[in-house]
């Protein structure tokens, strides 16, 4: 007789007779799984994500929010014209990744956004256009092209578009999260927003949008950033700096040509939001970022210039406002295009590495 114990793993296994057909039958009547059916599916070597690498074009998703305005009203009931990009290895669930929600919002001239609240994390952030408020609890916020705005959870939020142009913008959230953790609630707020003023800075953004300076009469530390709005100004100035400083000698970026920033809640030094980080790159024309590879997902949209990503092994071309998911694990690298139009490859980036890095899951090569 052969010892099991010097067998390897694969031959392991118990000799396939009718009394283990019928034990298995009775498993499966009572609800039942055998750990030892299911050790490489449920304990693998290294992840392996459900979720695909993808790249979503912005001309065809641009085209399809403009023909979602002209059918899909907004208001009571469907809440938000905002269409979802459904990852096509989840199986028609409208996840980008198995953590992470990101959608296409279409707001048209003069359109109001009824408010609303849930427990799930938001932010916003523009690739284009102006004339768009976002309130949240009662405080008027601007939207302007490439800001990035924040709605933590259980925070009241709707959104007016005063401007004669339609405005669109990516929506990120930690819905598939929230599902899987069953935490959601959702609660209706005003059909139409709380204040229609349009002041060009926040009340939050007066108290809290002044660099390294804290009120003093709010010092305790918050889970989410108590800032509303990250305005494009100060982005576009840090990497530029960034980009200056390496030119000047100083090792300041992440690799030759390559400028990032995170954007932090001024309470903690931390995330924005306890479940997604959110950061900025910038490449210089013909610069390429360091293949990484990481336990948990992200997503990017190019803000402006155009590029190269490998996702995986397999390149694929990028252009203003593509959109694309790295999943777990998933080996990963873009380059910006050598081109005098657009001296820099601009990238903005959100990720669920917040969770990863709480629950000590994260890893990276």
């Amino acid at each position: 007789m052969k010892n099991k114990a010097a067998q390897p793993p694969h031959e392991q296994q118990p000799e396939d007779t009718p009394e283990l057909h019928r034990l298995y039958a009775d498993f499966k009547d009572n609800h039942l799984n055998p750990l030892w059916t299911q050790t490489a599916n449920l304990m693998p070597p290294h992840p392996k994500p459900e979720a695909v690498a993808h790249v979503w074009d912005w001309e065809a998703l641009y085209k399809m929010a403009v023909r979602s305005g002209d059918l899909v009203p907004v208001g009571r009931g469907g809440e938000r014209r905002a269409i979802g990009l459904s990852n096509p290895g989840l199986t028609g669930r409208a996840y980008i990744s198995p953590t992470l929600w990101a959608a296409v919002q279409y707001l048209g001239p003069g359109e109001n956004a009824p408010e609303h609240r849930h427990t799930q994390n938001a932010f916003r952030f523009v690739i284009e256009g102006e004339g768009v408020w976002t309130v949240v609890d009662g405080d008027p916020v601007r939207m302007s092209r490439g800001d990035l705005l924040l709605t933590p959870g259980w925070k009241f939020h709707g959104h007016q578009n005063i401007a004669t142009e339609p405005m669109v913008w990516l929506d990120g959230l930690d819905i598939p999260f929230g599902k899987q953790m069953d935490i959601g609630f959702f609660e209706f707020g005003p059909e139409v927003v709380s204040d229609l003023s349009t002041p060009d800075l926040s009340r939050a953004e007066r108290l809290w949008g002044h660099p390294s300076i804290r009120p003093l009469s709010s010092l305790d530390d918050e889970p989410s950033s108590p800032l509303p709005a990250y305005r494009w100004v100060h982005t576009d100035a840090a990497l530029r700096e960034q980009l200056l400083l390496e030119e000047e000698g100083r090792d300041v970026t992440l690799s030759k040509g390559h400028a990032a920033i995170r954007f932090i809640n001024p309470t903690t030094g931390k995330d924005v939001l306890p479940t997604m980080r959110c950061q900025f790159h910038r490449l210089r024309s013909g610069a390429k970022s360091v293949s990484a590879r990481d336990v948990g997902s992200s997503v990017l949209q190019v803000f402006e210039g155009s590029g190269h990503v490998t996702l995986g092994g397999k390149r694929y071309d990028l252009k203003k406002g593509d959109i694309f998911v790295v999943p777990s694990w998933i080996e990963w690298s873009v380059e910006a295009a050598v081109e005098k139009a657009n001296p820099y490859l601009d990238l903005f980036q959100f990720s669920d590495a917040p969770i990863m890095e709480k629950l000590n899951f994260a890893k990276s090569v």
